[in-house]
């Protein structure tokens, strides 16, 4: 199977954006590039690289995007601390945007960074990924199916809606 090596961000402005992942995830400069295409910072945690990028011409940044373009949809981080965590992220210049900030079990919790890419913070990893790879004390997360009470009610009546059309066009049918 194929692994995820890097992730490349396009941002206008790499010594802020490399900044922010650095002081918040505590990811490591590997190196910088200031080539005739790009100038920025190859970042990693030890498994994966995050690349930040900005683009000189639109040729290498892809013509349907440009070189004024930033963005990618958004990056998972698995973390210690969800709460201690989102905390470093907002006192970072980060903004919240949706989840539980102030539940240590948080699953997803969205920010942004200083570029408005999105990026979510988990206490737990997602289906199949592992948190230390090679580690003894490696954890890897089995994807348990995640249900919460509260949705409850929203779920039935979902149900009773598919239902319900689903009898609908039955009676049509006939």
């Amino acid at each position: 199977m194929a692994k995820i090596k890097h992730i490349a961000l396009s941002t206008q402005d790499v010594d802020k954006t490399a900044a922010f992942y650095v002081n918040v995830f505590g990811m490591k400069e590997i190196a910088r590039i200031d080539s005739p295409n790009a100038r920025g910072y190859y970042l990693s945690d030890g498994d994966l690289n995050l690349a930040i990028l900005n683009f000189k011409n639109d040729a290498v940044a892809g013509v349907e995007r440009g070189k004024d373009w930033s963005g990618i949809h958004h990056i998972g981080f698995w973390v210690d601390d969800v709460v201690e965590q989102g905390k470093i992220v907002r006192n970072t210049g980060g903004t919240w945007i949706m989840g539980d900030p102030n539940n240590p079990d948080g699953y997803e919790v969205k920010h942004t960074d200083l570029s408005g890419i999105i990026f979510d913070i988990a206490a737990h990893g997602w289906a199949g990924s592992q948190k230390d790879p090679g580690q003894p004390d490696n954890v890897v997360h089995a994807n348990p199916k995640r249900r919460l009470a509260k949705f409850d009610e929203r779920r039935a009546v979902a149900r009773a809606n598919i239902e319900a059309r689903k009898a609908k066009q039955t009676v049509a049918a006939e």
